[in-house]
């Protein structure tokens, strides 16, 4: 996110250095009395390997170009008691699926977005009914997954390598 203002004041922002990391500079207040600094923390987001009926469900968002899925991810929300709880709303949110089980995998940095990934993989039952958010889901046998080497992906490599398998990056 990137602020030209103080979202405090609204005086013009000046990029400075402060204490801890003087190479650093952050957008700051130029007004010492207000004092805001941007520290741009990264966003906590909960991914999902989603294990259906013996295969792992990868989903496509409304607003992703085809042929892209992924895992299922949401915002970790102040409201939830714990990442495992939002991990377990975001399944059912997205694909109407209950979590059996929910294990952590892993923590990732997804740059691009300033985001850190929570992974959990989720054992879920029920019938998949796709969310609002969903166009498209697709099943694929643990033992045929392919990852991408990025955030996510590397998630399910990790889940899948815990599984005894030997994942191919996807091309």
């Amino acid at each position: 996110m990137r602020f030209n203002y103080c979202p405090t004041c609204a005086r013009p922002l000046t990029f400075r250095a402060h204490s801890g990391s003087p190479a650093v500079q952050r957008p700051s207040c130029a007004d010492e009395a207000c004092g805001f600094i941007h520290w741009n923390n990264p966003v906590p987001v909960v991914a999902a390997v989603v294990e259906h009926e013996g295969a792992v469900i990868l989903a496509r968002n409304r607003a992703w170009p085809v042929p892209f899925y992924a895992l299922i991810t949401g915002f970790l929300e102040q409201s939830d008691p714990s990442p495992e709880e939002a991990i377990a709303r975001e399944v059912k949110e997205e694909l109407n699926l209950d979590a059996t089980g929910v294990h952590f995998i892993g923590h990732y940095r997804f740059e691009r977005q300033n985001q850190i990934i929570l992974a959990y993989h989720v054992s879920a039952t029920g019938v998949i009914a796709l969310g609002e958010e969903l166009s498209d889901y697709k099943r694929i046998p643990p033992e045929k997954a392919r990852y991408w080497p990025v955030a996510t992906g590397l998630a399910l490599r990790d889940w899948l390598i815990s599984r005894g398998h030997d994942p191919q990056p996807l091309a």
